[in-house]
């Protein structure tokens, strides 16, 4: 059965290898039966997270909705400064926001996977806080198979054939995860 597995490109720079990473990923998924789309932040004009004005933001509706009726998230983000960028920190943020009244996290038990892109092969432990978090807060289940990428794994503009290998198996343990747990008896909510 088809699942709903959205790809989101968090990086803003126009030259984004991680947003190409992204295409890849949602490419893999659809080739194997999902409904894969890239979601791409660098298309909308989100404001920074500040806990008011964003939710009044249409981009906002539109990101927290399709997060929300997914079966699992693929997060695709540079790392900068040994750790993901802002962009996504900010949209984890805003639609994970809870306790107005009005606003519920979008992110309650979804399996969610890391698609990286980073510099040098050193900073590949930069997810761990993210993951954590996700976690902790709305209880994702953190695909183990993180594709972390750094710039010595390309050749010629694409990505080496072993490093495509890990990023084929990262999302086919992203689909598995989300179909066994798609018929899971419980819900969350904001709990510790």
């Amino acid at each position: 059965m088809p699942l709903t597995l959205p790809v989101i490109s968090c990086s803003l720079d126009p030259a984004s290898l991680s947003r190409g990473l992204a295409v890849q990923a949602a490419q893999i998924l659809q080739n194997h039966g999902h409904n894969s789309e890239v979601i791409d932040l660098a298309e909308f004009e989100l404001p920074i997270f500040d806990n008011n004005e964003i939710f009044s933001d249409p981009g906002f509706a539109l990101l927290h909705r399709r997060i929300r009726e997914s079966d699992g998230i693929v997060l695709a983000f540079p790392i900068y400064n040994w750790a993901p960028n802002a962009a996504v920190k900010s949209l984890i943020e805003a639609t994970g926001a809870t306790g107005d009244g009005r606003n519920t996290s979008a992110w309650f038990d979804k399996v969610v996977s890391f698609v990286c892109s980073a510099g040098l092969p050193h900073s590949y432990m930069a997810t761990t806080s993210l993951a954590g978090s996700l976690m902790n807060d709305f209880k994702c289940v953190i695909n183990p198979y993180s594709a972390y990428f750094s710039g010595r794994d390309w050749e010629e503009g694409k990505l080496s054939d072993d490093r495509t290998k890990r990023l084929t198996k990262t999302m086919h343990v992203h689909a598995e995860l989300a179909a066994l747990l798609s018929s899971r008896s419980y819900t969350s909510t904001w709990e510790v």
